[in-house]
């Protein structure tokens, strides 16, 4: 549905984004994930029509819109701070773009209450001032506003990232939820990797300006391609050639690399003495349902992430087998440079 082919954004001399080439499906929830200043924002702006881009083409629906003004593209943004017109009910902002296209009364009074009902906005809602709302009902209003025009495409950039946590976690749900049920094509931008893997069904994962990778959540988390996303992405443990072999795991298996990591909840534990690698627990942080370990195994120290209903009570000294299955190992190499 969306393509992005060859794109080059330039800002005066400073080139933002090189040369980027990926493509976005129909119905497809798409995720750009990266630190600060990567170009993920950039990109979305592109894709909306707030930047023009120096070289490269964008379609959608294999139309270019490259040089299409913004509100021609059919994409509708919520932005980080909603934008919304703080004077104005939350009727009115929904409404604002329909009025200024001079819509039929009628039509706007029955698309405003379409879209309340989509994101669970009532109509006593509806009357308050947005300056009067709740961040979670302002960013509900920012997205109806968003949709009003039934643009093809949502785009989204830090929505939640004004909101404290406990509220972020439940939008979230909530967003992903409105998506699947309406089938709307939505490229989501953040820097949160849970949300990331929470929501996305894709994500492209920026590093100075340009793709590290694109793949689904489990590829990205489980098969990071870079060492970039590895670490990006979630904790990892690091070892070193001579760390594995010290530990007593074969790192013969992984001739062309040099640098390895591996999860803390891929490393297992028991009291039982039964495995190949022994260890001491050297400190434990606890979480409720799970802990975070600290492993010493012959001078190397590393973190095991445990349930807590699966760790027969472990405790700081304890004496404990360690397991670890060596295709959960994520190994990279130094010829091939990461941006990191």
């Amino acid at each position: 549905m969306i393509t992005f082919k060859n794109i080059q954004i330039k800002y005066n001399d400073f080139v933002a984004i090189p040369d980027l080439t990926f493509d976005v499906k129909e119905g497809e929830f798409f995720t750009l994930l990266g630190p600060s200043g990567c170009g993920k924002t950039t990109t979305l702006r592109a894709l909306a029509g707030f930047l023009k881009t120096s070289r490269g083409v964008i379609t959608i629906d294999d139309k270019d819109i490259t040089d299409v003004p913004v509100h021609e593209r059919q994409v509708g943004m919520v932005f980080q701070s909603y934008a919304l017109f703080p004077s104005m009910s939350a009727y009115e902002n929904i409404a604002f773009g329909l009025k200024v296209e001079k819509q039929p009364k009628e039509y706007i009074q029955e698309r405003v209450a379409e879209l309340a009902k989509m994101v669970d906005l009532t109509d006593e809602q509806l009357a308050k001032n947005v300056s009067n709302m709740s961040g979670g009902q302002q960013q509900r209003v920012a997205i109806a506003r968003a949709l009003a025009k039934k643009p093809k495409i949502l785009v989204m950039d830090e929505p939640l990232s004004n909101l404290d946590a406990k509220l972020r976690k439940s939008l979230r749900k909530d967003i992903r939820d409105f998506q699947k049920k309406y089938d709307i094509t939505m490229v989501y931008v953040t820097h949160d990797q849970e949300e990331a893997l929470m929501l996305s069904d894709r994500i492209a994962v920026f590093n100075q300006g340009k793709l590290d990778q694109i793949g689904t959540p489990d590829e990205i988390y489980n098969h990071s391609q870079t060492e970039f996303v590895c670490k990006f992405i979630g904790d990892a443990n690091y070892f070193s050639e001579e760390d594995l072999e010290t530990i007593g795991l074969n790192s013969k298996r992984f001739e062309s690399s040099n640098k390895f990591y591996i999860r803390p909840e891929k490393i297992y534990l028991s009291k039982e003495k039964r495995g190949l690698i022994s260890g001491k627990i050297v400190s434990k942080e606890f979480y409720g349902m799970y802990a975070y370990y600290k492993i010493e195994v012959n001078g190397v120290e590393f973190q095991s992430f445990q349930s807590e209903s699966n760790t027969d009570g472990l405790e700081v000294g304890d004496e404990v087998s360690v397991f670890v299955n060596l295709d959960d190992i994520l190994n990279y190499s130094d010829e091939v440079k990461s941006h990191d």
